[in-house]
């Protein structure tokens, strides 16, 4: 897909990843039609990209599990980037607040750019390493995670699952579904989905103190004091924000990457990694290290007792080249300080 003045559908635009998606797009020659839930967060992210005033613009879609939600944001675009997706752990019920506005919303859109984009080739939906993972298997170790793997939690499991499989079955729900319309109806278009696991990174859009996203949220706890010691590591792999928004504009572009699926994955770490790093970076203050919790420098890194990853086909199909944890990590954790100091 050439990028020259083709308009891209980018929506939950407000988020830590589509705002880096949405640089990478216009800084690559497209224009943007994000999507908001409401007029407060338009008028913010008009504000976020003022620079870009005529290659950028904002639709507000309330309530994407709504049927038809889609139909006029979709007009007259030529791809689309389906990036909104609910993340919560303070749920009441699972089913209207998670697995219906993931599964619908994604339906919802396809069905849309069906209906109303003729001259859409396709779109991207952004998933995640939680549509993959067995959770069953524990660190299975012995394994490598690629591109055929899948959670396979049902939706009468995950109604009353807790807040964090119920999140990983709306994922892999909602994937399953993609595939399922492209299968069945055969639109004009074709489809890419992204993989990716934790995501780190510095922000590219406004961040706050009291409104931060997980991942700002999972770095700044190490730099706030907060952490007596060192967490348990829950997902052992990694990838870039950047390096997650180059593969977003590389799925829309390479021909090869329709109706395929990309582990977007930069390689493993742990929580005890991330505190020797931050500690050891010549970049961060000795200030800030000293909030660090210690726990046990150089111990509890992946290794052969923990599942493997496999980003090969994202190597060599999109083309991508990944940035170290090193660097991911700390220009995250720079980040996080800087915002830090200037809400003091």
């Amino acid at each position: 897909m050439s990028s020259t003045g083709k308009l891209i559908l980018v929506t939950g635009v407000n988020g830590f990843i589509a705002a880096h998606a949405v640089i990478a797009l216009l800084d690559g020659g497209y224009q943007v039609r994000g999507t908001v839930r409401s007029e407060k967060s338009a008028e913010i992210v008009r504000k976020t990209y003022s620079a870009y005033a005529d290659k950028f613009s904002v639709a507000v879609v309330p309530d994407m599990s709504v049927k038809n939600a889609f139909d006029e944001a979709v007009k007259d675009i030529h791809g689309a980037l389906h990036i909104a997706s609910p993340f919560m752990l303070n749920i009441k019920d699972n089913e209207s607040e998670v697995l219906i506005p993931a599964i619908e919303g994604t339906k919802n859109l396809l069905a849309s750019v069906a209906a109303h984009a003729p001259q859409a080739k396709r779109v991207v939906i952004t998933s995640s390493f939680a549509a993959m993972a067995d959770f069953s298997k524990g660190f299975w170790p012995g394994h490598t995670y690629n591109e055929a793997d899948w959670n396979e939690v049902t939706y009468d499991y995950a109604k009353t699952a807790d807040a964090v499989v119920c999140y990983c079955a709306s994922k892999a729900l909602a994937e399953k579904a993609a595939w399922k319309f492209i299968n069945e109806q055969k639109p004009h278009f074709d489809l890419t989905v992204l993989n990716p696991p934790m995501v780190f990174g510095p922000a590219a859009h406004v961040v706050s103190l009291s409104a931060m996203n997980t991942s700002a949220w999972d770095i700044h706890r190490f730099l706030s004091g907060e952490l007596e010691d060192v967490p348990d590591t829950g997902f052992w792999g990694f990838v870039d924000v950047r390096d997650l928004a180059v593969a977003h504009v590389r799925a829309l572009e390479v021909p090869e990457a329709g109706n395929e699926r990309f582990f977007i994955v930069s390689g493993r770490y742990s929580y005890q990694k991330t505190a020797d790093v931050l500690r050891a970076s010549p970049l961060i203050a000795e200030a800030d290290k000293k909030l660090v919790p210690v726990g046990k420098p150089g111990q509890n890194y992946p290794g052969a007792d923990i599942y493997e990853v496999d980003n090969s086909k994202s190597k060599k199909i999109l083309g991508l080249k990944y940035r170290s944890f090193e660097e991911s990590i700390v220009d995250a954790a720079l980040n996080m300080i800087d915002v830090r100091n200037k809400a003091a």
